[in-house]
């Protein structure tokens, strides 16, 4: 999916189903009931959501979804510079949800800020110097809590994956490079040393990782 010429019709197709997939493995149920809609609540206006690097977008559909039937009002924008990945996620687009094709440092520069900032599997694509300025651009976008979650790097996780996945990956992308994305994830003692402060890495459920902090954006 990182080559810029993979087939297309199979790129749309694992865009689509990422959806059932994300809902499967990624944990965001249980992260939206400990950490969003607690922060949401509290805040006791409406709110700005940024999913950074949204890709399709289903995750932030998904939480803008739990959070509409929690009575919360809320703006969600999934933001990702990929113009496959937008075109994806606009198909996605309904009241209180909108895209952009925008990266983080484009969003930073219209000056824009929104009370949380998350992402889904993002950072196991970043080199060390990408990873650091990824993170950082997110905490200066955040008036609250930032929120990256990903894979966490495993045998058990490769091979349960590898097995489970095979139904949904007919035409897809979904198993060459989700087997990738886990050899290249970060355990979770690595990805804390790689951000370092004030991140904090949590594991939120079976093969995942969660990168906690409060962004600066009102510092």
């Amino acid at each position: 999916m990182d080559d810029p010429d993979c087939d297309p019709r199979a790129l749309a197709a694992t865009y689509r189903r990422f959806g059932l997939v994300n809902r499967l493995v990624s944990a965001w149920g249980h992260v939206y009931r400990s950490r969003v809609r607690p922060e949401l609540r509290a805040l006791g206006r409406p709110a700005r959501v940024l999913d950074l690097g949204c890709g399709g977008g289903d995750v932030v559909v998904r939480l803008a979804t739990l959070a509409a039937r929690d009575g919360l009002d809320v703006e969600w924008v999934g933001a990702d510079p990929d113009p496959r990945a937008f075109e994806a996620a606009r198909e996605r687009e309904r009241p209180g949800v909108r895209f952009v094709a925008q990266g983080s440092r484009a969003l930073i520069d219209a000056g824009e800020c929104f009370d949380l900032v998350l992402s889904n599997h993002v950072l196991h694509h970043l080199d060390a110097g990408a990873l650091q300025q990824f993170a950082d651009d997110s905490l200066t976008l955040s008036r609250g809590p930032v929120l990256h979650a990903d894979i966490a790097r495993g045998r058990l996780a490769y091979a349960l994956y590898a097995v489970g996945i095979a139904p949904l990956s007919a035409g897809t992308f979904l198993r060459v490079d989700g087997l990738r994305s886990i050899r290249r994830s970060h355990r979770a003692p690595e990805l804390a040393e790689a951000l370092g402060s004030p991140w904090r890495v949590e594991t939120p459920a079976p093969f995942r990782v969660l990168a906690v902090a409060r962004g600066r954006a009102d510092a």
